[in-house]
């Protein structure tokens, strides 16, 4: 299908010259000659102009797959990937769009129905080889939480530094002056080997928080962002002579473990220790007590990287974008104010 950019090129006139002679614009001023032979151009390439190639779009059906890259049992241990895979599926639905799921079995990506994908919507990290696999399966991707091969792939991204920064200045502004970090090892979303693990980007924005204020640095790091990692790091946490007053969590699974530690060792929340979390999925609003924490609009997520795959399918003057998704604070019972510590 030829593009304005090929009939430009072909009649040696710019783009926007055969832009408005398609559209037949009135004030155009060219000669007779020049638009006929625009006109003959584009009927010898067969030029279908957009609004056209829009209606047989929006009269077929696509056909969406959906890649997730994490195995069940991660994603019991961190259900976030897992809400996000569901308000991408109902987001679909709602464009009357169908979706299936892609798996990979034996180190082969393989469909769970008969069919070929429009597109595909990846949800996670993805190494090289993952990338090389799915554009063979079809080209038109865009990944979320993920930016692998950004020169040629859209992606929508949360703004996971903005995040952590609107949560420490909360803390900050409750008087909360020792304030920890906790969290994991992650893998890199630029496409590396996902054997890879790098500093998360919610750690360096914690760092340079503290340093920007001149405080203590309390950073507690485990393996990976689970509830277990959360729980066994809260228990060094609270052994600390000087012990924080207020912990910020990379994720809000890892989060429930850091409460439900406190409490066992009777330490009040956030009486004693206020605790913010990241992620806000649907749980946290039901722990005991229910938790603050960033918020991320999946919903926009999800709309965000469909109406991506929509103009990657439209094809006209197509570039790979990357979407940061703002993030904003939800306020629970998990923090208060500072108040004294009684560490003994």
């Amino acid at each position: 299908m030829a593009t304005i950019k090929e009939i430009a090129k072909a009649a040696k006139v710019s783009q926007a010259t055969v832009s408005r002679i398609l559209n037949n614009d009135l004030s155009l001023s060219v000669s007779d000659e020049t638009k006929l032979r625009v006109l003959a151009v584009a009927d010898e390439f067969e030029y279908v102009p957009l609004k056209t190639r829009k209606k047989a779009r929006n009269n077929k059906r696509l056909n969406i797959a959906i890649v997730d890259w994490y195995v069940n049992k991660a994603l019991i241990e961190d259900p976030y990937y897992l809400y996000l895979m569901t308000t991408v599926e109902k987001a679909l639905s709602k464009e009357n769009i169908n979706s299936f799921k892609m798996l990979k079995v034996d180190g082969k990506y393989i469909s769970s129905i008969n069919k070929i994908p429009d597109g595909i919507i990846a949800i996670g990290r993805f190494d090289e080889d993952s990338v090389s696999q799915l554009s063979s399966i079809c080209d038109n991707i865009v990944f979320i939480d993920s930016s692998p091969s950004a020169e040629k792939y859209s992606s929508v991204m949360i703004n996971t530094e903005l995040g952590t920064t609107q949560a420490l200045k909360y803390l900050y502004s409750l008087g909360h002056r020792r304030i920890a970090y906790i969290g994991g090892k992650v893998i890199s979303d630029s496409g590396l080997k996902l054997t890879f693990a790098i500093d998360d980007r919610r750690k360096i924005a914690y760092q340079n928080f503290v340093d920007s204020k001149n405080l203590e640095s309390f950073i507690f790091e485990g393996n990976k962002l689970s509830y277990g990692e959360g729980f066994e790091l809260a228990k060094v946490l609270i052994k600390k002579i000087d012990r924080p007053t207020a912990v910020f969590v990379a994720n809000d699974t890892m989060a429930s473990g850091v409460i439900a530690r406190l409490t066992q060792e009777g330490i009040k929340v956030p009486q004693d220790i206020s605790v913010v979390g990241f992620n806000d999925i649907p749980p946290s609003k039901y722990l005991t007590p229910p938790l603050t924490s960033v918020k991320l609009d999946m919903n926009y997520i999800a709309i965000s990287t469909i109406n991506l795959l929509k103009e990657k399918l439209d094809n006209s003057f197509y570039f790979p974008k990357k979407i940061l998704i703002p993030t904003s604070i939800s306020i629970r019972q998990s923090t208060c104010a500072k108040t004294e510590v009684n560490n003994n």
